[in-house]
């Protein structure tokens, strides 16, 4: 029994960890009903207190959700000083929560099925579906994915729609073979591929390219200067944003379209290194231009 103490050690701080992220959360959630200053939600009729709860404490997997996508929700609150203090604490109860899930990802990873089955129970109310199959599944990265807090006093935002994020990953032409190999090699596109890559010199650094799902960016025009001497700032904004405001008003802010543009707005850039068509693309796998 004793070699499994770590592990249940590790899940009980997990828990605490986790009920200190929803303590924190509901305490801001109260706070801003309190000292009820302006709040902005994008695409609602209304933003009012029980919004900005649905938006904070939506942390669980909805049927159909892919695993790697998470819901965002959009707004703006106008943050006095006790509002800006309880925000600051669930941002530190949510990197708590990272810290821990980390540490058990790389020493315990079998638990994670686990955590994710016992954690939803701990806190039944806040989820509807629970009275139902009772298989609520938690989203770990809506868990710890931090508030976007504005360092300084905000003249005004802007929001814009961010459709052309991609990483690129560099990868040796031993690399791409293998990622090849794990396909099914008796499909006739994969051999075809295979040959490909094989006409190309050892050495030489192919790239991975990853298209990102769209994602909304707020970029803010401070009212003074910031220390470094910056007036502007640009956050991606996946929770409401909370700007600093002593009279609890928002600042001047746009109203974005409904929807991402269909095709890309910014000119390429790192892309352009790369060759149009992609050499392997069941990989994504593109040449750099010669």
């Amino acid at each position: 029994m004793t070699s499994h103490a770590p592990e249940y050690q590790l899940l009980a701080r997990l828990e605490a960890a986790f009920d200190g992220l929803i303590e924190t959360s509901e305490a801001l959630v109260s706070t801003c009903r309190d000292e009820g200053g302006q709040t902005w939600a994008f695409g609602r009729e209304r933003a009012d207190a029980d919004w900005l709860h649905e938006a904070l404490l939506d942390l669980w997997y909805q049927d159909g959700q892919d695993g790697r996508s998470t819901r965002s929700h959009v707004g703006l609150v106008a943050a006095t000083p006790a509002v800006m203090d309880a925000a600051l604490r669930v941002n530190g109860a949510k990197q708590a929560f990272a810290d821990l899930l980390a540490r058990i990802r790389e020493e315990e990873p079998s638990l994670l099925p686990e955590i994710k089955a016992v954690l939803p129970f701990r806190h039944p109310e806040l989820h509807t579906h629970l009275r139902g199959s009772g298989l609520a599944r938690l989203h770990l990265k809506q868990c710890w994915r931090g508030i976007p807090l504005a360092p300084a006093p905000v003249a005004r935002v802007r929001f814009a729609w961010y459709s052309s994020g991609r990483s690129i990953k560099r990868l040796s032409v031993r690399e791409a073979e293998q990622k090849l190999l794990a396909l099914d090699t008796d499909a006739p596109h994969v051999r075809i591929q295979l040959r490909q890559l094989a006409g190309i010199p050892d050495g030489e650094p192919l790239a991975q390219v990853q298209t990102q799902a769209p994602l909304m960016r707020a970029n803010l025009f401070f009212t003074e200067p910031l220390e470094d001497g910056h007036r502007r700032r640009a956050m991606n904004v996946a929770l409401p944003l909370f700007v600093p405001a002593d009279d609890g008003r928002l600042p001047d802010h746009n109203q974005p379209p409904d929807h991402p543009p269909q095709t890309r707005t910014r000119a390429r850039r790192r892309d352009e290194r790369l060759e149009q068509e992609p050499l392997l693309p069941s990989l994504r796998v593109y040449r750099y231009r010669r």
